[in-house]
């Protein structure tokens, strides 16, 4: 059964950091395309990033902070939060599509098929 697993969330004060885990079970993360998003309470879910083989996007609000990564080997896509600001606080989710990341379509929920449960990130004083 396909299953992604976030983990790395907590509080945090502003300027501190955090590295986001998504552990994949099931299946293989190399041949998907795998995407950061977060909602913040009464929000709608954003898009944070999104990687695949030779593609990288990042959300305008974290550009310069935030760096996703992969690690094939153990299966595992991680999201680097420097900088951390209250306006960073949501609960982050990961999640694959099949193929790779596309400019025109990253950011849309829709097109992506399996997703974790989300962690918490709060960034407070």
């Amino acid at each position: 059964q396909a299953q992604l697993v976030e983990s790395g969330g907590g509080l945090v004060q502003p300027g501190e950091s955090l590295r986001l885990s998504c552990a994949a079970s099931g299946f293989t993360l190399d041949s998907y395309a795998i995407g950061w998003f977060r909602q913040a309470p009464g929000k709608e879910r954003e898009g944070v990033s999104c990687i695949s083989a030779y593609y990288r996007y990042y959300a305008d609000s974290v550009k310069g902070r935030f760096t996703i990564s992969r690690d094939n080997a153990n299966n595992t896509a991680y999201l680097q939060m420097n900088s951390l600001k209250p306006e960073d606080t949501a609960v982050y989710y990961c999640a694959t599509k099949a193929g790779y990341c596309s400019r025109r379509e990253w950011l849309n929920t829709a097109v992506y098929d399996y997703w974790g449960q989300g962690t918490q990130v709060t960034v407070s004083s």
